[in-house]
């Protein structure tokens, strides 16, 4: 193995596992190409890297590094580049460019030891010096930390993200208890923790690793969408990454169920979070079930008959009874495909109950959802988040049973996107006397977080269903609405061309990359037809690969909004101008997991990019842009409860594990004016016969059964 030494020049292109920069080495004129992973480095730092020397056939002789150790800049050159990188908050290049004339190769040790005297620089202030001795300070404990955590072979990458999490007592937390980490810090994995756990000096086969590992696989299992295991199932996965015999995990697991720390269930396993969901939601809908609605009754043929005449439409016989059911029973549950009339049973709903009550709330799991739903109905509708309001000092929702919603009838839309947490969540906040109607497509994807809600609460029997199945006419014309459904029953699609549908042969990814291109870009783009940033959506199936949503987002963000100067932290690119996805919940933003903007302003003196989300700005700190990824191409799955005037959706065999029926629905109903596929029809054609749903274990039925075998619907107030 070689070694390489000198300051880091530039960042060509970051990712969180793939780092392209420009190395200066001494007595060497010109710049060394560097890749690898190099995810925390910065403009300025000096490196020593270890790896060898390639030569790629586009981009000539490179480094590739499998291993660095990072120091202070020691030139000027390398301090001025290190102070105008933005990784000190309240320098930028203008300050850089004082200080260095001021302190010249003493800067770093004047900061460091001294730092008052950057005072006599023209222009820093008493604010400004406060907030650069705040983050140089930080910096400084964060390096304590990296020298840590090195020693047991934590990358600078996770050491970053590490006392981000825990602050100065992270040194503290993780000789307590490392394990911590694979639940707490995202990317770091129960091996990696446990590397390091082992070279602290914790036995192999301690309890304190066993009921670690059974613990982390339940949780790994639950981003899979279970929220139980098979006992037996569970401790052949535990034994896989625990390396050791299966009867220790045996006693480990019953250890732990002992302790309560995971519950036992009719042979299944769970943590004891999602147990007390499931059975927190069952007693909810009990309790919603069990108190008469204070909404008085209504003539139901009159009240048909009357919004038929609001509406200036004629319902489908299908239609009149879903809608007499919502506004009878006390829980009702309307599902159906597109094009069935699920917006307008929902605009009959509210005219009627309107004449009852003011007393109504609309709300839907994501902010764009939200916003078609306020679109549809001509009344505001909110995230559920927001409808629960968050209470930052306990971290949970203000709203509750001890201060409920006020509403009369809460009607949730795209309630298949509903997850165990948050339904049992929601479920706690709604008024007993009040009437409740859930609308979704029980064929889309599942909820990206754990349990089948939506599916459970209508195989449990308990509650009131209406299932649509008619198309109507105006549908009926759309080939995007007509081809979903001959998916979703099994049969190929009509890929002719139509005025909203289209078919591209794509034989191979480097093909459909070049398709995905010149829609976007070439001479015959969709920019005559709709605004590309606005209008147009890449749908992947996957993240990896070459038709995956990284790679193209890269491509895309080339085409679409190059930069010379872009923001690289964190393993992550971004440009002023981007469309990108926060990609986790922020209660404190009010910006949720799916929400989608664009950057308006990198400001590298103050370390804060802002971003425009509909229409509201947005701020982040540097320090938090790993919640931030780009979003040119997102995935399927991710773009849930969103729609887009244009949808692009590579389908390709490279895809073969993801190609599933309803994930190839789910795709082409995001569209509303044109869903465009380019690919083979080999892939179609899997997709479409693929209709083995990864099955996700949960309880939520088996709880319904057990809790509702005296209660029959009957007893529920009409």
């Amino acid at each position: 193995m070689e070694e390489i030494f000198g300051y880091v020049d530039s960042i060509v292109f970051s990712a969180e596992t793939f780092t392209v920069a420009r190395l200066k080495e001494p007595r060497k004129q010109e710049l060394t190409c560097i890749v690898g992973p190099l995810p925390s480095v910065q403009p300025g730092e000096t490196i020593r890297c270890s790896g060898k020397w390639k030569y790629h056939s586009q981009y000539g002789q490179q480094f590739e590094v499998e291993s660095f150790e990072s120091k202070q800049p020691s030139d000027l050159v390398g301090i001025q580049k290190y102070l105008e990188s933005g990784m000190i908050k309240g320098i930028g290049p203008v300050y850089a460019e004082k200080i260095i004339k001021q302190f010249g190769i003493n800067t770093l040790k004047i900061i460091d030891d001294d730092p008052e005297r950057l005072g006599e620089v023209s222009g820093i202030g008493p604010k400004r010096l406060d907030m650069i001795k705040s983050c140089w300070d930080q910096q400084k404990s964060i390096r304590e930390v990296m020298l840590f955590l090195q020693t047991f072979g934590v990358s600078p990458a996770f050491a970053h993200k590490i006392y981000k999490t825990y602050g100065k007592e992270c040194v503290e937390k993780i000789k307590n208890d490392p394990y911590v980490l694979a639940k707490d810090i995202r990317g770091i994995g129960f091996k990696y923790a446990d590397q390091i756990a082992l070279k602290m000096g914790l036995p192999l086969h301690s309890l304190t690793r066993i009921q670690a590992g059974i613990e982390h696989v339940l949780w790994e299992l639950s981003s899979d969408g279970h929220t139980c295991y098979p006992s037996q199932d569970l401790i052949t996965a535990a034994t896989e990454i625990l390396t050791i015999p299966p009867e220790e995990i045996q006693n480990g697991l019953e250890e732990s169920i002992q302790s309560k720390q995971l519950i036992s269930y009719e042979g299944m396993i769970s943590l004891k979070p999602f147990h007390l969901a499931e059975k927190g939601i069952v007693r909810e809908m009990k309790r919603l079930l069990s108190n008469p609605c204070e909404l008085r009754s209504v003539n139901h043929e009159k009240a048909i008959l009357w919004s038929e005449e609001k509406l200036n439409i004629t319902f489908a016989e299908e239609q009149k009874l879903a809608i007499i059911a919502a506004v009878k029973d006390k829980v009702h549950i309307i599902t159906g495909g597109p094009g069935t009339g699920k917006s307008t049973i929902t605009k009959a709903i509210l005219r009627i109950t309107e004449k009852l009550t003011d007393s109504i709330l609309l709300a839907a799991p994501t902010g764009r959802a939200a916003k078609r739903m306020s679109e549809i109905t001509g009344k505001k509708a909110s995230t559920i988040h927001g409808l629960l309001e968050m209470d930052f000092q306990s971290g949970g929702f203000k709203r509750g049973l001890d201060n409920p919603l006020k509403c009369d009838l809460l009607i949730i839309d795209e309630a298949s996107m509903i997850d165990t947490f948050l339904l049992f969540q929601l479920l706690k906040a709604i008024p007993s006397m009040a009437r409740v109607v859930l609308i979704g497509d029980i064929d889309q994807l599942p909820s990206v977080g754990a349990g089948t809600v939506l599916r459970d609460l209508i195989d449990s029997n308990c509650i009131e269903v209406t299932k649509l199945t008619q198309i109507f006419r105006q549908a009926a014309h759309s080939k995007i609405v007509t081809n979903a459904h001959l998916i979703n029953q099994g049969k190929f699609p009509e890929l002719f061309n139509t005025f909203d549908f289209r078919f591209i042969e794509g034989e191979s990814p480097e093909l459909i990359v070049s398709a995905i291109k010149d829609l976007i870009s070439g001479p015959k783009s969709l920019r005559s037809r709709f605004h590309i940033f606005e209008d147009v959506q890449v749908l992947s199936p996957m993240k990896r690969g070459l038709i995956g949503t990284e790679n193209l987002n890269v491509v895309l963000q080339g085409v679409l909004n190059p930069s010379v100067t872009p923001l690289c932290r964190m393993g992550r690119t971004f440009h002023v101008g981007d469309k990108v996805m926060q990609i986790r919940n922020d209660y404190e933003k009010l910006i949720f997991n799916g929400d989608i903007g664009r950057i308006l302003t990198i400001d590298l003196s103050t370390q804060v990019l802002s971003i425009n989300f509909d229409g509201r700005r947005v701020e982040y700190q540097f320090a938090e842009i790993d919640d931030l990824v780009l979003a040119y191409a997102v995935s399927i799955h991710k773009y849930q409860g969103s729609e887009c005037p244009c949808i692009i959706i590579p389908v390709h065999m490279s895809h073969f594990k993801m190609l599933h029926r309803n994930l190839l629905y789910t795709g082409i109903t995001r569209g509303k004016k044109m869903v465009i596929l380019i690919g083979t029809k080999q892939a179609i054609g899997l997709a479409v016969r693929n209709d083995d749903v990864k099955k996700r274990y949960t309880q939520l039925k088996e709880q319904f059964a057990g809790t509702f075998s005296d209660f029959t619907l009957s007893s529920s107030p009409s």
